[in-house]
């Protein structure tokens, strides 16, 4: 929904908690207003959700706070990033790609990068062990939902010949750059092709003098690993919880106002994470064999 301008996520069923949408790219320093905005709208929200942004880590509000961590990497220049924040087997794979040759190179967002794009997400369904958001669109659909923050975003590419094999959509924050998508072929994974578009990111960072490049949240998974090779580092960001209503003050005082989900033991979510990783992988296996 919009309210003054601004577009408000709204996530869950029994209650319901909006964020704002750019909240990546925008500061909410007077927060009064938005609940009072949020009320006033009466569109039955329950929660008012919101964060202070990197590198704000010391609490300013005196709303329900707990912590969100993010990765994010803090820029130098791109000699130092190289030598001394990425281990050696992240050095290596830049290095290897570029032997390989890949080529990263800002490129423009039009119908030849939209084709890559429809290419590179339609290659398996079937991502990080989980079900991948962007399989199966079409050009039409790529091309309405990739184009709505060109204002803000470079796009870097990265290039076997002709083939788009990998891109990056960096995002300007303000106080940082933020990494909206990076993403590269799975043939073409023995080229490091990611590696590669992450090494261009951090060079066009330090170029603009952006003081930090973040990338989602600080996960323990594979992709988390990949971060911490390549030099990304955990900081935890306050974020706030605000009821709107009686139903969200009771859901904050239980704990469910992060959905069922985070009410979940640790050991739990690992063994489910585990089980929708074999589903998906015996999935994938199956209509492979269809194929053949």
């Amino acid at each position: 929904m919009e309210i003054n301008g601004k577009t408000i996520l709204v996530e869950g069923r029994f209650v319901r908690t909006a964020t704002l949408e750019d909240e990546w790219y925008m500061d909410v320093d007077k927060p009064e207003a938005l609940v009072e905005d949020l009320r006033k709208a009466n569109a039955g929200l329950d929660i008012l959700s919101f964060w202070q942004r990197l590198p704000d880590c010391e609490p300013r509000f005196q709303y329900h706070m707990e912590r969100d961590p993010v990765a994010a990497l803090p820029i130098k220049d791109y000699a130092f990033w190289l030598e001394k924040q990425i281990d050696a087997a992240a050095r290596n794979k830049v290095r290897k790609a570029a032997k390989k040759g890949v080529v990263v190179r800002l490129t423009t967002f039009d119908d030849d990068f939209v084709r890559g794009m429809a290419a590179i997400f339609n290659e398996t369904p079937i991502r990080q062990r989980r079900r991948f958001l962007h399989y199966g669109k079409d050009f039409d659909t790529i091309k309405k939902q990739f184009s709505r923050f060109l204002f803000r975003e470079e796009i870097l590419g990265a290039y076997v010949g002709d083939e788009l094999v990998g891109f990056i959509m960096l995002a300007d924050a303000g106080k940082y750059a933020y990494l909206g998508q990076i993403i590269s072929k799975v043939a073409h994974r023995d080229k490091s092709p990611t590696n590669a578009l992450l090494a261009k990111a951090v060079e066009r960072c330090a170029e603009r003098r952006i003081p930090y490049l973040a990338y989602a949240l600080w996960l323990d998974d594979s992709l988390g690993e990949f971060k911490k090779s390549n030099g990304f580092q955990k900081y935890d960001l306050p974020r706030y919880y605000v009821p709107l209503t009686a139903k969200g003050r009771l859901a904050l005082k239980l704990g469910a106002h992060r959905g069922l989900k985070a009410t979940l033991p640790d050991g739990l979510k690992s063994a489910l994470k585990q089980l929708r990783s074999r589903w998906y992988s015996m999935k994938a296996t199956g209509k492979n064999k269809k194929r053949e």
